[in-house]
């Protein structure tokens, strides 16, 4: 590590605007290909540092090459910065001031530190050999997501490297995750559509309900998992939402049903949407009712690189202490990331950022309505953020 010394002042006197910036992040969430102020902010606040050569690759995503003194590799960071169509519940000072919109997935946090990196490293310009390119993404939260766009619009031409962060809620702030191999699931979604006939609710026998089919249809999906998956799999299939009827004393003439589809095996994934097919029209045809069904592949697991992950872990040991590495089981996280498009291209790693405190009363779960983490994280990802372009020899 070189000027180690000079890296902790310039990250100490940063750090308190990282936590700003999160706050004013936070403050003014916008939904997924709706960030139009977030990216405004970000580009504004990257053209303030100097050194950086700042661009718009998507309406609402930004990229910022700092290029160093002589030729080396380069090093994509990625940071997303969408928020969910939640309804805060916190009560501090700086909740969303965006009806309906929150930052519930800790995307604030990750803009935040990636600013607060590109702020440190672009004062150390003379030091860095090669490239660092920071790429703040949007549209994270909604697939096909915003990623797979900016793969398509060039971000990682000539990348060698790229990394990304994700503060997590279940994990006491002290912590960095660090898993070899998937560390993220595959995420697909599905749409069903039970057509049945409508009626009175006093005289069900004069029609097809699809409600109750609806209800059958819900609690057979989950044999697939228990019946039709090999135990040794990870395999969730959720169903999230049904909307159908429209008064208490009518049996309406169709219910949607859609969810999420979760797994690791790609052989795996391959079959679930036939045993669903199956399964549904198998219910539907036996009550006399049709059904739609439509199923979309969605975000493949990240697969983190083994001697990329390799040196991150011997980093976070050096700077942060080897008290902070906590090993990650392959398929520890249940959870998808677009990041994904990223690593399948290059060479990537992304690493958990401990964020939970449980005595500040920091222990709700990403995706719900009192989500917060602790800010004294953002100094820990600050860190790596930092310290990775010269661990993975971007310098002399």
């Amino acid at each position: 590590m070189i000027e180690t010394i000079k890296n902790e002042e310039l990250v100490e006197a940063v750090k308190g605007t990282v936590i700003q910036w999160r706050r004013y992040l936070h403050q003014n969430p916008e939904l997924s290909f709706q960030e139009e102020k977030t990216s405004q902010f970000v580009y504004e606040t990257l053209e303030s540092f100097g050194n950086l050569n700042v661009s718009r690759p998507t309406r609402t995503s930004v990229v910022a090459r700092l290029v160093g003194e002589k030729p080396g590799s380069v090093l994509a960071m990625r940071a997303d910065m969408d928020a969910l169509p939640i309804k805060e519940e916190n009560d501090f000072s700086f909740v969303s001031t965006n009806p309906g919109v929150m930052h519930a997935c800790g995307h604030d946090g990750h803009t935040a530190m990636l600013l607060g990196a590109a702020k440190v490293l672009s004062q150390l310009k003379e030091q860095i050999n090669g490239e660092v390119r920071f790429i703040f993404q949007h549209a994270e939260e909604v697939p096909p997501g915003g990623a797979i766009e900016m793969v398509n619009a060039g971000v990682l031409l000539d990348v060698d490297h790229v990394i990304g962060l994700h503060l997590a809620s279940p994990f006491e702030t002290g912590k960095i995750g660090i898993g070899y191999g998937p560390v993220s699931a595959n995420c697909d979604v599905f749409d069903i559509t039970i057509n049945g006939k409508g009626g009175h609710s006093s005289q069900p026998n004069t029609a097809i309900d699809p409600v109750t089919i609806s209800a059958q249809v819900v609690n057979n999906l989950q044999h697939i998992v228990s019946r039709n998956i090999a135990t040794r799999e990870k395999v969730v299939i959720s169903v999230t939402q049904i909307h159908g009827g429209s008064a208490q004393n009518i049996i309406p003439q169709s219910v949607k049903l859609n969810g999420t589809v979760r797994s690791f095996d790609q052989e795996v994934r391959k079959d679930i949407p036939h045993l669903m097919e199956r399964i549904i029209k198998g219910i539907t045809e036996a009550h006399g009712a049709t059904c739609n069904f439509d199923y979309e592949f969605g975000y493949d697991s990240v697969v983190n690189d083994e001697n990329l992950t390799g040196k991150l872990e011997e980093m976070v040991g050096e700077v942060l202490g080897s008290e902070f590495v906590l090993k990650l089981e392959p398929g520890a996280m249940m959870g998808s990331e677009d990041f994904s498009a990223f690593s399948k291209k290059v060479p990537g790693c992304f690493l958990l950022v401990a964020a939970g405190n449980e005595e500040e009363g920091i222990v709700y779960p990403h995706h719900h309505p009192r989500f917060t983490v602790d800010e004294k994280a953002l100094e820990h990802g600050l860190k790596i953020l930092v310290n990775a372009p010269f661990k993975l020899n971007v310098n002399t």
